[in-house]
């Protein structure tokens, strides 16, 4: 069992930062790929990055890409998503989640079903 916890989450005007944190506890930590994924009201929980176990491979959707950056400390057991220049349509709950396995196929890491372990999620809002 892995146990992860997210926090860092909150509200923000539009061009702002957050960083988000997830904590894990449990197994070890560097034996699993990590990602990120949010869930606005009324829509489908959609993929934001992810990053492998020993963080030389990362991910992003496009609508992230070159705002976002994904990171991880091993020794702390924590992984990391930096959001800079935020905007009103990033407003969602933010969820890391992890995984034991490793896909040959890059896309498989996008399926919320390919993860085993999945945190509480934290609120991030972003006014206009």
């Amino acid at each position: 069992q892995v146990q992860l916890v997210e926090s860092g989450g909150g509200l923000v005007q539009a061009g702002g930062s957050l960083r988000l944190s997830c904590a894990a506890s449990g197994r070890t930590f560097s034996n699993y790929a990590m990602g990120w994924f949010r869930q606005a009201p009324g829509k489908e929980r959609e993929f934001v990055t992810r990053i492998s176990w020993i963080g030389g491979s990362t991910y992003y959707a496009d609508s992230v890409k070159g705002r976002f950056t994904i990171s991880r400390d091993n020794a702390k057991n924590t992984v990391y998503l930096q959001m800079n220049s935020l905007k009103p349509e990033d407003t969602a709950v933010y969820y890391c989640a992890a995984t034991p396995r490793t896909y040959a196929n890059a896309s498989s890491y996008y399926r919320a079903t390919n993860y085993d372990y999945w945190g509480q999620g934290t609120q991030v809002t972003v006014s206009s």
